[in-house]
């Protein structure tokens, strides 16, 4: 499965019964599938099956919608015989008081109310209508989602590319002499001998403990194995594809968390330094794995 990216952009176009028709879809980035339709009105009873079939393509991202339609054909019209007989009546009436040129019947039919369009059509008609639109919608649909795997495939060499950079700079961080056991077996030294002459005033349990503190503070062994887990975890989600966004944005958190802990574990300055990299890179793929379905 390829990796999908939230944003995209589709249009599709047609021409049925009658109409002419254009979908026109915009995705960006969301925590959930959010669909908002603008439909011309006498179409909303589509609705329900257009976000089902949407539903059925993507998973995440919000996504807006807009159906516009225009006559391809001139609508029937008929004449509104009461509204004329009317007319007739009032020219009538008037006819006994102004004297005036009998009306021409360009001139009657030009009235307001006199000519109108027939809205009710047959029923195989809209059926017609309303098919070809739910067959161009699913296209658009479609067409989205090609976008997004298009945009997604970008996104999948670039990530690809900061986890190997996530673990270089783990790597470095493990080779750094701070990491080292002779490193951290030369500091514990040094620490006895500090504590060593204040000893002979402090309880035995309280050296313990002080040393315990000192050793647990030093060692970035546990941070530098978390680090390489997830690393590698985030390497096979990639490699897996799909809708895995929301996976990789957690491994993101958990990174960030060991890259804090080991620059404050940190004494020394090139581990220091090295740690915070780590946690401009972690954020630097967290901003782009946020734009993956």
């Amino acid at each position: 499965m390829t990796l999908s990216s939230m944003t995209g952009f589709a249009r599709f176009e047609g021409e049925a019964a009658g109409v002419a028709w254009v979908w026109e879809l915009k995705s960006v980035n969301g925590k959930s599938l959010d669909l908002r339709l603008r439909l011309p009105p006498g179409y909303d009873l589509l609705e329900t099956s257009l976000r089902s079939a949407m539903a059925s393509r993507l998973r995440r991202g919000n996504v807006t919608a807009n159906l516009t339609i225009s006559r391809t054909a001139p609508p029937a019209i008929q004449i509104n015989r009461e509204m004329l007989a009317r007319v007739l009546g009032l020219i009538g009436e008037l006819s006994a008081e102004i004297e005036a040129a009998p009306p021409r019947l360009d001139g009657l039919i030009a009235l307001r109310g006199v000519i109108e369009t027939v809205d009710d059509e047959p029923d195989d008609v809209v059926e017609a209508r309303r098919t070809a639109l739910s067959e161009g919608w699913r296209e658009a649909v479609e067409r989205l989602a090609a976008a997004r795997a298009e945009e997604g495939a970008r996104l999948a060499t670039m990530l690809s590319q900061q986890v190997e950079e996530l673990a270089a700079l783990t790597a470095s961080a493990a080779a750094s002499a701070a990491a080292q056991p002779e490193a951290l077996r030369s500091r514990l030294e040094q620490s006895l001998k500090v504590l060593g002459e204040v000893a002979a005033t402090m309880p035995q349990e309280r050296v313990a403990q002080e040393l315990a503190l000192l050793v647990s503070r030093g060692d970035v062994r546990e941070e530098l194995d978390r680090l390489r887990a997830h690393i590698a975890q985030a390497g096979e989600l990639l490699r897996k594809g799909g809708a895995v966004g929301r996976q990789l944005d957690f491994l993101c958190q958990e990174l960030n968390r060991e890259a804090n802990t080991l620059c404050s574990k940190s004494a020394d300055i090139e581990l220091t330094r090295i740690g915070l990299a780590l946690k401009v890179a972690v954020e630097q793929f967290r901003e782009q794995v946020q734009n993956l379905e």
